[in-house]
């Protein structure tokens, strides 16, 4: 893949943008639709290349699907499922497709699913996943990069998350929803996207509550009781919450619609304290702008409702140019700091210590060629050198797209000098020249 995006910094965003399907709950939901027979259909989805693989390692297992580009929309028809093998070159993908182990137990009382990939942000490890299943009476087994799992049948118990893992709150969730009795999970994870699966789950005709809480109890249903529901995803808060930076970074002013102001509390302090204007003008449509520098600030990653880890480069890039210094724990991830040398070769002033950034604010970033190393820091990297100095180019696409949908049409909408190219064409990137040599 030779598609760069050819960025010209400088430009103060303006205009409205709408927010997408939030990418990290519609991957769930399409597992969860394994669960019932018949043909289930999900709104508001994004044309992502994750939502791609999701779609292919549910095929994979013989449910019918299909995508809409037109209407946003995934059908799947789990009707039959005609194999529990979940194989590596699929799930090695996208650590999200790991989710089917807990649908598949569920179900079919059986499961061999690869160990996941992903982006390569720190260690992610499926212990809680996997002691947990094995509490509900799952004997499983893990050889050659699967792992296997057999249950002649589930029965619920009280689960204990050491730490609030997303994923294994989900899969767990899954799991419980066939399971004989109730499962509870405490210390669970607390993300709105936790909270759209279980609204998805009970639309269904299982019996979840108290998902949004530390504490979530899923009385077992019959096979008979579930069915196969049209449902809409939640706006993606991570897109709503790129959108706001590159905004900010460029002392812009635009309106984000499509949002959920509540999933973004957290974060939205945190620009407020920096400087940024944002104000609530319709449920869910914020209008976002600067004016000013901004002041820097210190803040810590954690779990929701905490500041969002998936946030924390987008904050960073605001830092590199704000008065004063300051300072990043990340919490979560140990090596969620990729996007620092990339800055860096931009003019910020960064230090790293292990989990901790102390970023220096200075005038000006200046644009250079930059390679995106996962998802969030090539988002950062594109909101950076929309923000820079001069132009910029940015390598490794792939994982944007992972994340992003149109993201390049979306800030040109707001007026942004960004194209995406393949590296032997030409590039515009003025209103009044065609053709321009670019570099």
């Amino acid at each position: 893949m030779t598609d760069k995006f050819y960025i010209k910094g400088g430009t103060p965003l303006k205009g409205e943008v709408k927010i997408g399907g939030a990418k990290n709950s519609v991957l769930k939901l399409m597992a969860a639709a394994l669960l019932a027979k018949g043909q289930t259909k999900i709104h508001n989805v994004p044309d992502l290349t994750d939502v791609e693989i999701m779609l292919n390692v549910i095929a994979q297992l013989g449910a019918k699907t299909s995508y809409n580009k037109e209407e946003k929309s995934v059908t799947i028809d789990a009707t039959d499922i005609t194999n529990i093998t979940a194989k590596y070159e699929l799930v090695s993908k996208m650590r999200a497709s790991f989710i089917v182990l807990g649908a598949l137990v569920s179900r079919c009382k059986e499961a061999i699913v690869a160990l996941p990939g992903g982006c390569a942000i720190g260690e992610r490890r499926v212990d809680f996943h996997i002691r947990g299943l094995e509490a509900l009476g799952a004997k499983i087994k893990i050889e050659n990069g699967y792992v296997h799992a057999k249950a002649g049948r589930l029965v619920g118990t009280d689960i204990y998350l050491d730490i609030p893992s997303v994923g294994a709150t989900e899969n767990l969730m899954l799991a419980g929803v066939l399971a004989e009795g109730s499962t509870r999970i405490q210390n669970a994870a607390q993300e709105p996207e936790i909270v759209d699966l279980a609204n998805f789950l009970n639309s269904m005709g299982a019996d979840v509550n108290g998902a949004g809480t530390s504490e979530i109890i899923i009385n077992g249903v019959k096979q008979e009781n579930l069915h196969p529901i049209e449902y809409t995803t939640i706006p993606d808060r991570i897109e709503a919450g790129t959108f706001m930076t590159a905004i900010i970074a460029t002392r812009g002013k635009g309106i984000i619609r499509n949002v959920f102001p509540a999933h973004l509390t957290f974060f939205t302090d945190k620009l407020l304290k920096m400087g940024a204007n944002i104000k609530l003008i319709e449920p869910n449509s914020l209008e976002v702008s600067c004016k000013n520098r901004l002041s820097s600030i210190n803040f810590i990653t954690q779990p929701y409702p905490g500041f969002p880890t998936d946030l924390q480069s987008m904050a960073m890039t605001l830092l590199t140019t704000a008065n004063g210094v300051g300072i990043i724990t990340e919490s979560l991830y140990e090596n969620r700091f990729m996007q620092v040398p990339e800055l860096r070769r931009m003019g910020a002033d960064i230090h790293q210590d292990r989990n901790h950034a102390i970023i220096k604010g200075v005038k000006k970033l200046t644009g250079t060629t930059l390679a995106a190393s996962d998802l969030r820091a090539g988002a950062s990297l594109v909101v950076a050198a929309l923000m820079a100095e001069g132009n910029s180019v940015i390598e490794n696409l792939h994982h944007i797209d992972r994340g992003y949908e149109n993201f390049e049409s979306k800030l040109r909408l707001l007026g942004g000098k960004i194209e995406r190219k393949d590296d032997t064409l030409p590039v515009n990137l003025t209103e009044d020249t065609h053709n321009e040599s670019y570099l």
